[in-house]
């Protein structure tokens, strides 16, 4: 047998004292480690135990939790957050593409809910509610006339489904009772889509729900069928949703290996997403709008559009979340969506601005410091200079600053104009119009004769002396003359949506002011 040299004996003793030495080290940090951690949660469990067994009044134990664990999560950063069941229900069902209830979308332009859509093949319109309807009663709640808040309205009417509710509408001088029974509700994220000429389409999307994509697909299928060649595509005041649904998105426009945005995070990985080629958006020429309440998802396409010089950004700086929250549930229904990593785009972007003490007024900060209102004033990082895929400059920082830069539209600043804002004037005349109108209204379903039915109307005269009587309201001379060029399209605008054409008539009547689109339009 051959015998070890002891010189080895030597070398395999040292290693075994190396990794012994080394292991004790690891065991021991990780005692030390949970040591701590225990000593924490214990402090926590003390202090809870203490306040139930000596404060000197009753408490309610679930709500002390809520409070620690909401707390507990400020010392984060502003997105991971504790949401109670309700909350997280609610939240969940916004963006899961349905949900439980009667199948209307309505309005509360005074203290009276009016019925704008009867979903079709919903269950109000399976028993006869009418767009135009005012709700009176839900069940034996009183919701007219008394401020009702909206978010209770809406609870109200929800309900699992096979569950009956009843509601009394008012129907011109007649109260009508319905019992509805609830069912599936689907959750639509695309607000708007038509051609605004022969060429170019307008598509609107308000979220990225479940199924965002589907919705996307459909309407930009019959956009090509149209003839479109150019798209304008509107995340304005879209706050973002589910990060799949960006990504299939941003897929439907960009070419085979193009990166759409990648993720990284002390806990996670690096991880990469790039497009497939197989979209059918890819020969459209594409302007999408931003702006200051552009977020999440609708950065991540933005940034992706930017970065592989797909199309052009016209805005405002859109808001600058880009963290990735991930799900954690108990038991109970309530869950914590927690960050673990931060959204980049390709060019290496972090979509997430900074966190501060005022977080929370970063958008009237800019605002204040007139950011929306002039280019010169976006406050740009430039130690944070990064290259697109065709070498032009773009700025990280936080949010995706925009290509072509359009100030919020600070001239419609009139007295008059201001004081009907302020009590809903132009919805409550819109209502008002519909009613005297439906017979011809109500059933347009082509945008020339909605046109033309509107030209009929006399709208100008008509909401002057509606402002005067109803609510006290009247312009001088100049205030109208300074007034009407923008009031009246958006007059014309809330009543075409009581149309058939629904939103895409609104969209379509207000689009001559609306500056944002105007300047898309003009820079193709």
């Amino acid at each position: 047998m051959k015998r070890i040299s002891p010189v080895w004996i030597a070398i395999l003793g040292i290693l075994v004292g190396v990794l012994l030495v080394l292991t004790y080290n690891t065991i021991n940090r990780q005692r030390n480690y949970h040591n701590a951690r225990y000593v924490e949660w214990r402090k926590l469990n003390l202090i809870l135990d203490q306040i139930e067994k000596n404060y000197v009044d009753t408490i309610d134990n679930e709500a002390i939790t809520d409070a620690a664990i909401t707390a507990a999560l400020a010392e984060l950063d502003p997105h991971s957050v504790y949401m109670p069941p309700i909350e997280l229900k609610e939240a969940e069902t916004e963006l899961a593409g349905n949900f439980d209830g009667i199948g209307i979308q309505f309005n509360v332009p005074n203290d009276t809910a009016i019925v704008l859509e009867v979903i079709p093949g919903g269950p109000s319109e399976k028993v006869g509610l009418q767009q135009g309807d005012r709700i009176l009663q839900v069940d034996d709640q009183v919701i007219a006339g008394v401020k009702f808040p909206q978010d209770s309205m809406v609870r109200r009417m929800k309900g699992p489904s096979g569950t009956k509710v009843t509601v009394t509408v008012r129907r011109g001088r007649e109260d009508i009772p319905f019992e509805i029974t609830r069912g599936k509700i689907p959750v639509h994220s695309v607000d708007a889509a038509f051609m605004i000429d022969d060429t170019t389409g307008y598509l609107r999307l308000s979220k990225f729900s479940r199924s965002t994509y589907k919705e996307c697909l459909e309407a930009g299928t019959k956009l090509l069928d149209e003839g479109m060649t150019k798209l304008i595509f509107d995340l304005r005041d879209n706050t973002g949703g589910y990060f799949d649904q960006a990504l299939l998105l941003c897929n439907m426009f960009l070419d085979k290996g193009d990166e759409i945005v990648y993720m990284q995070g002390l806990h996670r990985k690096k991880e990469n997403y790039t497009a497939d080629g197989k979209g059918i958006m890819k020969e459209v020429a594409l302007t999408v709008l931003i702006n200051e309440s552009s977020a999440s998802s609708s950065e991540i396409f933005a940034g992706a559009i930017q970065d592989n010089d797909r199309g052009k950004i016209i805005g405002r700086r859109s808001f600058g979340k880009g963290l990735v929250q991930e799900p954690i549930y108990f038991n109970d229904g309530s869950g914590v969506r927690l960050t673990v990593a931060r959204f980049y785009t390709p060019s290496g972007r972090s979509i997430q601005k900074p966190y501060s003490n005022d977080y929370q007024y970063d958008l009237y900060r800019r605002y204040s410091e007139g950011e929306l209102l002039v280019a010169d004033s976006i406050k740009i990082d430039t130690s944070e200079v990064y290259k697109t895929v065709g070498g032009r400059t773009v700025y990280g920082g936080g949010g995706i600053i925009p290509d072509i830069f359009v100030p919020i539209d600070t001239t419609r600043a009139s007295d008059f104009y201001i004081a009907c804002n302020k009590k809903a004037t132009q919805m409550r005349f819109a209502s008002a119009t519909f009613d005297r109108y439906k017979d011809s209204l109500g059933d347009i379903d082509d945008y020339a004769t909605l046109v033309q039915t509107l030209d009929r109307m006399n709208i100008p005269e008509a909401f002057r002396d509606y402002a005067s009587k109803v609510d006290g309201i009247s312009a001088s001379p100049q205030e109208w003359k300074e007034t009407e060029a923008y009031l009246i399209p958006q007059l014309r605008a809330l009543i075409g949506r009581y149309s058939e054409l629904g939103e895409n008539a609104f969209y379509k009547l207000y689009m001559s002011v609306d500056p944002m689109l105007m300047k898309a339009i003009e820079s193709d």
